[in-house]
């Protein structure tokens, strides 16, 4: 009877020990099981605007291009460089040629011009002054006489003699048969002539004076262009203007987030202002070029003059 009993037991303790293990197993295979927190990632939500959109890929081309390099202006004289003429103004005058022997008076030589009238002034200076010398007692020499007249001069040379030397061929051999005197009238960079004979007393006595008088014309050089020279100045002052409208420009374009609207603004205005200062640039540089070439042409004619 006691045996039965507790077979029973042992029964009823298997059944509930099976019970468990089924709620447990099926607890962990089909209900609902704790899990490890993930840390929650907010919802985005985007907002469809094409506009926007397309802004925002100009924003990322168009800061390519504002940071590319800028061409910057070579400077002249402190902007683009210009050659500056070299004016070498020369008087050659040789020692004045004076007839030891008076000798019957002839008549006086005659050149028509400008220079011409350099000579008749030198002859009267000479007389009035009395003085038988290039530069006169106040200073005034050849280049003086030239100004005076308005003679624009490249050279100008001057033959004097004193005397009587008894015929206009008399006085030119005379100077031919000086060193001096004879280069001056075989330059070959003379180019007019002018001449005066007068007389007068001079240191109490009734005499002669002669005076040659050489020049090469500036004209005879390559004339500078300075209408182009004003052209490249005008255009300096631009160049210098929009670079600094450049400069204010960059500045924003550094100083403004890309994210930001008006940063589009600031490289649009930039951007095209580029091509004007760059082409503004470059062709500043072919006219300085050629106004150089000028100056370089005229310079090269003023020194071949004074080498001789």
């Amino acid at each position: 009877m006691f045996g039965q009993l507790l077979k029973i037991l042992a029964g009823i303790l298997m059944l509930i020990g099976a019970g468990v293990f089924s709620y447990n197993y099926f607890g962990q295979t089909v209900g609902p099981r704790e899990v490890t927190k993930v840390q929650e990632v907010p919802a985005v939500v985007v907002k469809k605007e094409t506009t926007k959109s397309t802004t925002t890929a100009q924003v990322s081309q168009k800061k390519v291009v504002a940071k590319a390099p800028v061409a910057s202006p070579t400077k002249t004289n402190g902007s683009l460089i210009l050659k500056t003429p070299v004016v070498e103004k020369n008087v050659v005058a040789p020692g004045p040629l004076r007839v030891l022997v008076q000798a019957p008076t002839t008549s006086a030589l005659s050149i028509l011009g400008v220079i011409n009238r350099d000579a008749q002034m030198k002859v009267d200076d000479m007389f009035a002054k009395q003085y038988f010398e290039h530069v006169s007692p106040i200073g005034v020499g050849p280049a003086d006489l030239a100004k005076a007249v308005g003679y624009a001069y490249v050279i100008v040379g001057e033959n004097l003699a004193l005397g009587d030397f008894g015929s206009d061929q008399g006085v030119v051999t005379a100077w031919m048969n000086s060193p001096g005197h004879r280069a001056n009238i075989l330059n070959v960079h003379y180019q007019e002539i002018g001449a005066a004979v007068g007389k007068g007393i001079y240191e109490g006595n009734e005499t002669w004076i002669a005076v040659q008088s050489f020049g090469m014309p500036l004209s005879a050089c390559p004339a500078i262009d300075y209408v182009l020279k004003s052209q490249i100045d005008a255009n300096n002052i631009k160049i210098a203007n929009l670079r600094t409208e450049l400069d204010v420009k960059k500045a924003l374009i550094d100083a403004t987030p890309v994210s930001e609207y008006d940063y589009n603004m600031y490289v649009s205005e930039y951007n095209v202002m580029v091509p004007e200062y760059n082409a503004l640039v470059g062709n500043n540089r072919i006219l300085v070029a050629n106004y150089n070439a000028g100056v370089q042409a005229f310079n090269s004619c003023i020194n071949a003059a004074g080498a001789h």
